[in-house]
């Protein structure tokens, strides 16, 4: 395997994690800490496992986190209260709500109760607006994170055709503003994919740069892309497997298949899952800086 095609997102969120504890410690002589309440609300336990990981990526760059617990039966009432009072807290900078909320939780309120100023997940449509409009905003931190992978690797992507699979809210929706933006690290031609799509290898096979974003294990096959193409993979699915586990985890590319004709590829696990929760603490950086210069 020629290592070089590797995106490696472990080492580059690691390095983003460094600069980010240097501008925490300049930031901590000025008084001013950065803090991140992370909301869990229920038993899930994948949730609490990406809880947990924010937590400790808190504690090693310097970050103050506070961690709030709730039973699945709190009521949508009581979350939004509490979600007011962060908003009025002077130690919390960044507000984040783990997902999925029970079905008795409009998530939808949660994103808008959440000061824009506080949105450190980039939901909010005041961010998601700017976003579109190419203002200054919190961007959503995969599609943020698999800009940096991009932009750190030195891959070009002006003038690039970017082809995204997959339309969510979290990931295909905001990677395609991002990349259409006048900006660096952007100004490319866009085209979203998704389960609707007629013909779709024949528009994939037109990508430069791949964003696979749909959520089925291994879905992008060697045919459906061109020599050379740079894939970012954000899919991570578990399917069954023989081993101690009894499961491995895939993204949403055929890996083996697919590295022999990319030029540049990520892997799963290692990729762009790493570079999310790097880019979380760096928006709430930049919230801690609002609030020095405000």
């Amino acid at each position: 395997m020629d290592t070089q095609k590797l995106i490696d997102g472990k080492a580059t969120a690691l390095q983003i994690r460094k600069e980010i504890k240097a501008e925490v410690e300049n930031l901590k002589k000025d008084g001013i800490t950065p803090g991140l309440a992370v909301v869990l609300v229920g038993e899930d336990p994948a949730s609490q496992v990406y809880v947990r990981n924010k937590e400790r990526a808190c504690e090693r760059a310097g970050i103050f986190s506070l961690k709030i617990t709730y039973n699945a039966s709190i009521s949508e009432k009581e979350l939004l209260e509490k979600i007011e009072e962060l908003n009025n807290d002077s130690r919390i900078d960044g507000i984040l709500v783990q997902s999925p909320l029970p079905n008795h939780i409009d998530e939808f309120k949660v994103v808008e109760a959440i000061s824009p100023s506080k949105d450190v997940d980039g939901f909010h449509p005041m961010n998601v607006g700017n976003l579109v409009l190419g203002k200054k905003a919190f961007l959503p931190c995969t599609p943020a994170g698999v800009q940096q992978l991009l932009v750190r690797k030195g891959i070009e992507t002006s003038g690039k055709h970017v082809v995204v699979i997959g339309r969510s809210n979290i990931v295909g929706k905001p990677a395609a503003n991002l990349f259409v933006q006048k900006n660096s690290g952007a100004n490319s031609t866009v085209t979203i994919v998704h389960s609707r799509t007629k013909n779709i290898s024949e528009i994939t096979k037109q990508a430069d740069i791949l964003i696979a974003a749909i959520g089925v294990p291994e879905f992008v096959k060697a045919e459906m892309v061109k020599d050379d193409v740079v894939v970012i993979d954000v899919g991570i699915n578990r399917v069954d497997a023989d081993n101690e586990k009894g499961y491995k985890l895939v993204g949403d590319v055929a890996f083996d298949e697919v590295f022999e004709k990319s030029s540049y590829i990520t892997p799963v696990p290692g990729g762009v899952g790493p570079m999310t929760i790097a880019m979380l603490l760096s928006n709430t950086l930049a919230s801690a800086k609002n609030r020095l210069e405000n």
